[in-house]
């Protein structure tokens, strides 16, 4: 288990990361979420021990990260974003000299770096590092996080450089740590990445954490209205004007609406289209994906300005004794 309590990281008077707690259990891939700038690479730097918090702690099973660094390097591997390596040697003499920092033998380092090369896809490669693409410096890269078969595995913007069938091997070998019972710290500003990785996110914002859980308990927490946004389209024409004391607004446009309501209105405007003889090709509500609303509540802190309408809305009354 990695628990972080009260992390705190401040650089002449400023918070890069302001008292940050998270619980990640063991065998989970975490996904840390947030613009470029927000204390994601800090925030790393101080829970694999390369950076000294200014207060708080972070505890990788149950050792303390800052007090007892080398412990925690051993059962930790890490991707940094920009990683570097000896730019005259090949990927395996690079890989085969870290690994005499794990005091691993040589046998056991051949064989630990040949089947790591082979997984991310440089297993022929003989070139030196120097001459190197950036998406195959992130390949061995993630080749050097693995290297000592680290219980715990921290990926800073690991994505970056890779092409589409880099990102799908990684995304597969993510997946196979945590089918083995490996912790994944996956950090990043790509939802989308977050998103097909991650069993939990959270999502950092000028250094605080802004919300944490799963995608569902993030979309649930993140929302910032009540409003519920209703597509409605019928067969054979126009849809007829709508009129409820829950309508806030509503758009017509060829064939269709789009109703914005205070409540759930589907059934009720299912009956009234029914009663009026028309068939429905369409009634469904429509929520925002969690990219919406982390860049909703992330880069611009306020909700988008409501779309004029485009002419007068109606729909049906409430049933009676139904609340408006």
């Amino acid at each position: 288990m990695i628990r972080i309590d009260n992390l705190t990281k401040v650089y002449d008077g400023v918070r890069a990361v302001d008292a940050i707690s998270l619980t990640i259990e063991k065998g989970e891939i975490f996904g840390f979420l947030g613009p470029n700038g927000a204390g994601k690479t800090t925030t790393i730097g101080m829970m694999v021990g390369l950076i000294e918090p200014t207060s708080g702690h972070c505890v990788i099973d149950d050792i303390d990260v800052t007090r007892r660094p080398l412990e925690a390097k051993r059962i930790t591997g890490y991707l940094p974003d920009g990683v570097g390596f000896y730019a005259n040697m090949t990927g395996r003499q690079n890989l085969k000299y870290f690994s005499r920092f794990y005091g691993m033998k040589d046998a056991e380092a051949d064989a630990r770096i040949g089947g790591l090369l082979d997984r991310v896809g440089l297993g022929r490669v003989t070139k030196p590092v120097g001459s190197y693409s950036r998406g195959m410096k992130q390949r061995l890269g993630l080749a050097q996080a693995l290297l000592n078969d680290p219980e715990y595995v921290f990926l800073d913007e690991p994505t970056n450089g890779l092409d589409p069938e880099g990102v799908v091997q990684f995304r597969d070998i993510v997946r196979e740590l945590a089918a083995r019972g490996k912790t994944v710290f996956f950090s990043s500003h790509i939802i989308g990445e977050i998103q097909q990785a991650c069993h939990t996110i959270g999502i950092i914002s000028r250094g605080k954490i802004v919300a944490q859980g799963t995608q569902e308990e993030i979309r649930q927490k993140m929302r910032r209205d009540t409003d519920y946004l209703i597509r409605v389209q019928v067969a054979g024409g126009p849809v007829p004007q709508l009129t409820d004391a829950r309508i806030v607004n509503a758009v017509y446009k060829d064939g269709s609406a789009l109703v914005r309501a205070t409540a759930d209105i589907r059934e009720d405007i299912g009956e009234a289209l029914f009663r009026g003889g028309l068939r429905i090709r369409e009634l469904s509500l429509q929520e925002k994906t969690l990219e919406e609303l982390f860049l909703e509540t992330i880069y611009t802190g306020e909700k988008p300005e409501e779309q004029p309408l485009e002419k007068p809305v109606a729909m049906p009354a409430a049933k009676a004794g139904e609340k408006a």
